[in-house]
């Protein structure tokens, strides 16, 4: 039996889902495998190397810092997240990353893009975090419109959310047999179709097959939440999720909206850890 876990992304709503992992963490319950979208990578990846509280820290900490996220990043950079900041300097310097125990770890971390050459959703095994696992963590955190295409191993990658939200079908076929399911919005969420398909077009119009998974992310989003619903039904997921929208926008500056949206995934987790136990057989 392998026990896996799934983590969506959402950019700042996953301080949601580092609420739920660091109480997970703390409860010492490890699993043999992640996939993670986005911030799910992003956030996730402090679970291979066994860093509670890393995530909300720093985070709360460069909230306001125009190096971290800002405008000013974007003008100059090409990136609404600062590359060289978010990536290399805060795991590097400012809040150091367990690089060593990462690599020790016997835990297997997917991190989940979408090659914009083809639409379709890559999933990178990274055994190291070392510069390329950086970048592919960067691929799968990079949003449309206000990222550069980030190129690495011969691909150009963005968003791994475009193509693949929620990949437990892909930790199934990996053979995980039950995954913890890490949502950053309300179960009973439905998305709605994409907006601005014109500007959309013309601004992507090199990358039509990326287009074209943008266009239909609304659909396979919804279908992967109901694909879900009968893993859980079936016992093959548990899914822990907010009960209400969370109380911060996507790109969020307040440290304490990141605190806040941390504490409910705390409580959330919190009030499922003996049915989280009992479903990873955990005695």
């Amino acid at each position: 039996m392998k026990y896996g876990l799934v983590l969506e992304g959402g950019a700042m709503r996953g301080m949601f889902t580092a609420g739920v992992t660091d109480v997970l963490m703390e409860n010492g319950i490890k699993f043999d495998g992640a996939a993670g979208v986005s911030a799910g990578a992003v956030f996730g990846c402090n679970y291979k190397s066994w860093q509670p509280g890393r995530s909300i820290r720093y985070n709360t900490r460069f909230a306001q810092d125009k190096r971290y996220c800002s405008v000013r990043s974007l003008i100059n950079s090409g990136n609404l997240y600062n590359a060289e900041f978010c990536y290399h300097v805060v795991p590097k310097e400012l809040d150091v990353f367990d690089f060593e125990t990462y690599e020790k770890s016997p835990m297997t971390f997917y991190i989940v893009c979408t090659d914009v050459e083809t639409g379709r959703p890559v999933y990178f095994n990274c055994h190291k975090m070392d510069d390329r696992g950086l970048e592919w963590m960067r691929g799968s955190a990079s949003l449309p419109f206000v990222s550069k295409i980030v190129e690495v191993d011969g691909r150009k990658l963005l968003d791994g959310g475009i193509s693949d939200s929620i990949p437990l079908r892909f930790m199934e076929k990996n053979g995980y047999d039950k995954n913890i399911v890490v949502l950053t919005r309300p179960r009973d969420y439905k998305k709605s179709p994409a907006k601005m398909k014109g500007l959309m077009r013309t601004a992507l119009k090199k990358y039509p097959e990326l287009v074209r998974a943008i266009e239909k992310r609304p659909a396979m989003y919804n279908s992967q939440l109901e694909y879900i619903r009968n893993s859980e039904k079936e016992g093959r997921a548990l899914v822990i999720a907010p009960d209400e929208p969370l109380p911060m926008k996507r790109v969020e500056h307040d440290p304490d909206k990141l605190r806040e949206a941390y504490r409910l995934g705390r409580i959330a987790a919190k009030e499922k850890l003996q049915e989280i136990k009992a479903f990873l057989d955990i005695k």
